[in-house]
């Protein structure tokens, strides 16, 4: 671990972004430029001290996941974070494989959706990055995958309309095996079907159609706890190499669910369930 490169190489990544970069409030009380260091520890869900120390070359060695976070905060290229990585004596994530680094143009339009539900998702279902009006919506999954979830975690079926749960369902298997024949060598995808083929009955019945379909725009309904029924327009945008997709959910004005969607952005993450007594 190279404590003297790494602390520059933070130093002069934080400076070099500006608060704007990252959904954040400029302010009217900077002396210098870039990020503070507490908001780019907040941005890598770390804590202040922990980020100081890396900076002063004082801090104990990074895990490939705190690393993974500070490429994400700092909005560094691929090439950057392989940089990182090497500075803290770590192999960097493979280039052959799906990464959980997250490109900065989508974070930065990620960062600038503040009015409807968006993520970032690997074109396997990994969540890399949601916004606040996302994790109201259906709850914070980064770091999770979403055809896991779907098949394994009964409490998310709680957020679709029973009518819809076949649908969900095929368009999940049908885009994993699009993306597992795509990149065989990938142990992302093909250890996912691993293990939905044998914990999930209804999994494995529907590997068995070999039905193939990547995630595009689509129409989805959403049962929200306290808003109610939202019928919602997902748009799909592409990164370059197509192995990472923001997803957007909106909704039509004047619509009833426009009016819930404005309402839930309201309450956001407020815990509106009755309180038991």
């Amino acid at each position: 671990m190279n404590r003297a490169e790494l602390a520059d190489f933070l130093r002069r990544a934080r400076t070099r972004l500006a608060p704007s970069d990252v959904g954040l409030a400029a302010g009217s009380r900077r002396r210098t430029p870039g990020l503070r260091r507490e908001e780019v520890a907040g941005l890598a869900g770390m804590s202040v001290d922990y980020y100081t120390r890396l900076e002063q070359r004082r801090g104990s060695h990074p895990s490939r996941q705190m690393l993974t976070a500070l490429a994400r905060a700092l909005r560094l290229t691929a090439d950057e974070r392989d940089h990182l990585f090497h500075l803290a004596g770590e192999e960097p994530p493979r280039r052959g494989s799906s990464s959980g680094h997250v490109r900065p143009g989508l974070l930065l339009i990620l960062d600038r959706l503040q009015d409807t539900p968006a993520q970032v998702l690997s074109d396997w279902g990994e969540v890399l990055a949601q916004n606040t009006m996302a994790v109201a919506l259906s709850g914070d999954a980064t770091g999770e995958n979403l055809v896991r979830r779907y098949f394994l975690d009964p409490g998310v079926r709680a957020l679709i309309p029973p009518e819809d749960y076949e649908t969900h369902a095929r368009a999940h298997v049908a885009n994993l095996r699009a993306v597992s024949a795509a990149r065989p060598d990938d142990p992302g995808p093909v250890s996912l079907v691993a293990e939905l083929r044998g914990t999930s009955a209804e999994f494995e019945r529907l590997w068995a159609s070999h039905e193939v379909a990547v995630r595009r725009a689509s129409t989805k309904r959403f049962l929200h706890p306290v808003v109610g029924l939202l019928d919602l327009d997902c748009e799909v945008l592409l990164s370059s190499g197509h192995d990472q997709q923001l997803v957007v959910h909106s909704a039509r004005p004047g619509t009833q669910t426009y009016e819930r969607l404005a309402l839930l952005r309201v309450i956001g993450l407020q815990d509106l369930s009755p309180s038991e007594r």
